[in-house]
């Protein structure tokens, strides 16, 4: 008896499926000279290859939200991969240095390009994803630099931007959008909405497959709990959070077929 027990034991750890592990490292890479600090994060249970999420941090640059968020993706099958924008060189210190480092990007959109393009790069060559199946994602800061990885012409499936800056300094760029874009706004973002009308003209001109969808009530930064309304204008909408994360991942499911 104790002998069968111990066989039926064996049987049953035997069939028990393989328990998921969370993987995540950072990524040193480059471009040009600038050295870049990413963040990768998977799940070792899946096989083969599968869509992946680059995502672009807020102006405070690449830190534990966003990396949170890439481990969310990651427990749902993607591969996800934070750009670094910004260089370890530039990490901003404080909201002063925030100001002056995003800035310096806003300012000269093709370096953004760059540096959006270069985090891109470094998702597409990775051995687990889809090159054919990759999503740009970014919030605040990084929802305007999704933007424009997606004016740059680059080859990517989808774009979502999280109560991203929408002015556009060269409307006309709109046309080497290859991607479907989803804008998620607060419906009281005091910050970034006046842009939008202008922003949807200059898509709808160029026939970019667009959705933008308002929140109401929700102001800027709507998706990050640290945001508790010590800044003006800038707090978490726990209902918009929810409510950005699943019309995101319903864009996913349109975009990648799955």
């Amino acid at each position: 008896m104790k002998k069968l027990l111990a066989v039926l034991s064996l049987l049953f750890l035997a069939v028990q499926p393989v328990l998921a592990e969370l993987k995540t490292q950072t990524v040193e890479y480059k471009d040009g000279d600038a050295v870049l600090e990413g963040y990768l994060a998977y799940d070792d249970s899946f096989a083969g290859k599968r869509p992946g999420v680059l995502v672009v941090h807020e102006w405070t640059g690449l830190g534990k939200y966003v990396k949170s968020r890439c481990e969310q993706l990651a427990k749902l099958g993607y591969v996800a991969f934070a750009a670094d924008i910004y260089g370890k060189a530039d990490m901003p210190a404080d909201m002063k240095a925030c100001m002056a480092v995003s800035t310096k990007y806003k300012t000269d959109r093709p370096l953004m390009q760059e540096r959006v393009n270069a985090g891109l790069a470094q998702l597409q060559n990775n051995p687990m994803v889809d090159a054919a199946k990759i999503a740009a994602i970014g919030y605040c800061f990084g929802g305007t630099a999704v933007l424009e990885l997606g004016r740059s012409g680059a080859n990517v499936a989808g774009i979502v931007s999280f109560h991203g800056g929408l002015d556009n300094p060269t409307p006309a760029d709109d046309k080497n959008i290859k991607a479907k874009v989803l804008i998620c706004q607060g419906g009281d973002d005091q910050f970034t909405l006046k842009a939008l009308p202008d922003l949807k003209k200059s898509l709808s001109d160029a026939k970019v497959d667009y959705k933008v969808i308002v929140y109401p009530g929700a102001v800027h930064g709507f998706t990050n709990p640290d945001n508790k309304g010590d800044m003006q204008g800038v707090k978490y909408n726990a209902d918009a959070d929810k409510k950005s994360w699943k019309d995101m991942m319903s864009f996913f499911k349109k975009i990648f077929k799955s």
